[in-house]
């Protein structure tokens, strides 16, 4: 198997700052998970204007996530994602680079909780296919912090062929999917972790 195309590294305090923006984090995500399309399609997508779109795309364009590609119709040009995804290294001790981090890390969050929620909003309206083939399985572990990162590595491992950005020659039924992994360390209602 060929090596697939990296994560671009996230360091910029800046950057994080803006990929913070809930609307820009949308954007990007959705660029990353369906492939090139208009601002006016992402407006659909966000739930945000073409011309708000517009604007935060020109922003991830200034910060060389996202490019205009050729229209195919000679009409509005749409926007593509420039990179596979986006890596943001461990937590930072700089307060500044922590909080910026923290702030895009909550973004992530939130994005994934809306995703989450929209599905389970209308998996009933789903081809029974597709709807049987998804999955929300939770676990609860007991690994040393090595173990957890060599099951994290596993899993993107396992993943990251088929992630859009990267996949090339898709069946023709295959469509976007949200998948996430969450794995940290159990912290219960009183701030302290679970032994």
């Amino acid at each position: 198997m060929t090596e697939l195309p990296p994560r671009m590294r996230v360091r910029d305090v800046e950057l994080m700052r803006a990929l913070a923006h809930p609307l820009r984090s949308a954007l990007l995500n959705y660029l990353l998970a369906v492939g090139p399309r208009t601002a006016s399609e992402c407006a659909v997508a966000v739930d945000s204007t073409a011309s708000n779109c517009s604007w935060h795309l020109r922003q991830l364009a200034g910060w060389g996530l996202v490019e205009r590609v050729d229209a195919t119709d000679g009409r509005e040009r749409p926007w593509r994602a420039t990179q596979v995804g986006l890596d943001f290294d461990e937590l930072g001790t700089d307060p500044s680079v922590q909080a910026a981090q923290l702030a895009v890390l909550g973004t992530n969050v939130a994005t994934d909780q809306a995703l989450t929620q929209r599905f389970v909003d209308t998996v009933g309206d789903l081809e029974s296919d597709w709807r049987n083939a998804a999955a929300m399985n939770t676990y609860s572990l007991r690994v040393t912090p090595t173990e957890l990162e060599e099951l994290t590595a596993a899993i993107d491992a396992l993943l990251r062929p088929y992630v859009t950005t990267i996949r090339t020659g898709a069946p023709a039924a295959a469509r976007p999917v949200h998948a996430s992994w969450r794995a940290f360390l159990r912290i219960e209602a009183d701030g302290k972790p679970s032994s």
